[in-house]
């Protein structure tokens, strides 16, 4: 969540939580300033996420390789003597005051919500929270999942509990579909939680089994921001979860099979009830069965240091998204079909929900500086006047300041 606002001086994530926490309840507010400690506050810490292949497999069961990024939201908090959530967005010179029914719009509804799934537990302690982040909101980085993860890390440590970064990863993936209305899987939040320094992470969204794939020093990745910001609530992600659940339906029926999801469905299957699908339904499972089975090709082509057939299953699995879950725009296409031609690029491919947002592309990282030049030199004329280009590492997951 970046925007324009007071508290947007120039620092790091935690350095404008933490400014942003001190100068909360400076207003004279009472219950603020009985709140306030000498004591230095919790900073929580969660990355956004590019997700190298594996796109719209989440929420059918399937098979993803993400990696979460050096860009993170951080979360500034205290405890308060009341069990109310102040809460200040330093990007967005914003202040919310948070009573554990209320169930707000905009940033503020993933703070109650992730509160909210908390609760049900054990007891969450009033808090006073101040976020700041240098995520780009809409640019298909998970965002809101970051948020979700540094506010409930923070939410936790303050209220003296504890859990796994799985549970709170599940905690954080109920939030979101409950409290904000995304129909999403579970690969945003377990790749905030779980992603390792320096690796992608193997996410098997059935089973819930993760594994690191180390990504080596001799490659790079990029992130290209088209400026075409989406909201997921807002686009087409909820009809395409309700496509799949419909031609879920349908292929039980027609193949008189006992099938939980998508995952139980292969070429031969969808090739023998091609007939019973209508067209788009059929493109739909056609792009999940086929995207799983690149997931396996780029996880174990990565493992193998093989990056020439990670980036070829890369651009596959843009083609997919493009022309058989159609969740790609003139933008995602411009900006994956810049990159595959730069010198030093392995392949690139939106990545997110869609519909605006980012593509992301694996680089020799010999080459990493001069393919950024070159992408961001063409980008206006190629991409749009808005968009952007970064150098992100991997990163690890959801933590405290001050953790190990």
């Amino acid at each position: 969540m970046t925007g324009g606002g007071d508290d947007t001086a120039a620092g790091t994530p935690v350095e404008r939580a933490k400014a942003a926490l001190a100068a909360l309840g400076a207003d004279g507010d009472a219950p603020s300033r009985r709140s306030r400690s000498t004591t230095a506050p919790t900073v929580a810490v969660a990355p956004g996420r590019v997700n190298l292949v594996g796109g719209h497999t989440d929420y059918n069961d399937g098979l993803c390789l993400p990696m979460a990024v050096d860009r993170h939201v951080a979360v500034a908090a205290r405890p308060r003597s009341d069990d109310l959530l102040r809460v200040r967005a330093a990007d967005f010179d914003e202040t919310a005051e948070l009573a554990p029914e209320d169930d707000p719009d905009g940033w503020a509804a993933y703070v109650a919500a992730v509160a909210r799934v908390l609760r049900e537990d054990d007891p969450i302690s009033g808090a006073d929270l101040a976020i700041a982040s240098d995520v780009p909101t809409g640019a298909g980085l998970s965002s809101s999942a970051a948020l979700e993860l540094a506010v409930g890390r923070a939410l936790l440590a303050v209220s003296g509990r504890d859990l796994p970064a799985a549970d709170l990863a599940l905690a954080c993936w109920r939030a979101e579909r409950e409290g904000v209305g995304v129909e999403c899987g579970i690969l945003d939040q377990f790749s905030a939680a779980l992603c390792e320094a320096d690796s992608a992470l193997s996410l098997d969204c059935r089973s819930r089994e993760t594994e690191p794939v180390p990504l080596g020093d001799c490659v790079g990745v990029l992130v290209i921001d088209t400026g075409v910001s989406h909201e997921l609530t807002e686009s087409g992600y909820n009809d395409r979860v309700r496509e799949c659940a419909a031609a879920l339906d349908t292929l039980r029926e027609d193949a008189d099979r006992d099938l939980d999801s998508l995952r139980d469905v292969d070429r031969d299957l969808l090739d023998a009830h091609a007939d019973a699908l209508d067209p788009v339904h059929f493109r739909r499972v056609r792009h999940v069965v086929t995207e799983n089975e690149r997931v396996r090709r780029a996880r174990d082509a990565l493992a193998a240091g093989d990056l020439d057939r990670v980036g070829d299953a890369m651009l596959a699995a843009h083609d997919s998204l493009r022309d058989d879950y159609e969740v790609s725009c003139p933008e995602l296409d411009a900006a994956v079909e810049l990159a595959a031609e730069t010198p030093g690029v392995y392949g690139a491919r939106m990545t997110g929900g869609g519909f605006g947002g980012s593509a992301v592309a694996l680089v020799d990282d010999d080459a990493l500086d001069r393919a950024e030049r070159a992408i961001r030199d063409a980008a206006p004329e190629r991409v749009g006047p808005d968009a952007d280009v970064f150098a992100c590492r991997p990163s690890a997951g959801v933590r405290l300041v001050g953790e190990e």
